[in-house]
């Protein structure tokens, strides 16, 4: 499965991004999906994932209420809908896929082995 993230940009505080990840080469609708993220100096964290059938949703703490993550498996495609923006959240956005089939959402693992390329969020104060 390879994964392209795209959708980043320049926002300021308070205004909205949408991200995309678009999949290829695998069977995209049975996996559960990632969004996580990486600030500068900072390890790499979860942001939010949803299962197969974008039935089951999980955030991390701190974007409840204002991220937002979706998947359309007719077009081998998760979005992160981002609104409220804060510093904060300035990041690398890289989305990821599980190698298992219809598993669980998981907010407390990393260790998956499809992963797009990042996108840069940046968003001034």
């Amino acid at each position: 499965v390879q994964l392209q993230a795209s959708g980043g940009g320049v926002v300021q505080a308070g205004g909205s991004l949408s991200l995309s990840c678009a999949a290829s080469g695998g069977t995209f609708s049975v996996y559960a999906m990632y969004w996580f993220r990486q600030a500068p100096g900072k390890e790499r964290e979860f942001v939010a994932g949803i299962n197969w059938k974008g039935a089951i949703t999980r955030y991390r703490d701190s974007v409840k209420g204002r991220f937002t993550i979706s998947r359309d498996n007719a077009k081998n495609t998760i979005y992160l809908q981002m609104n409220g923006l804060k510093s904060e959240d300035t990041a690398v956005y890289s989305c990821a896929a599980d190698r298992r089939p219809y598993s669980v959402v998981y907010s407390d693992k990393s260790d998956f082995p499809f992963w797009g390329q990042g996108t840069l969020v940046t968003v001034s104060s």
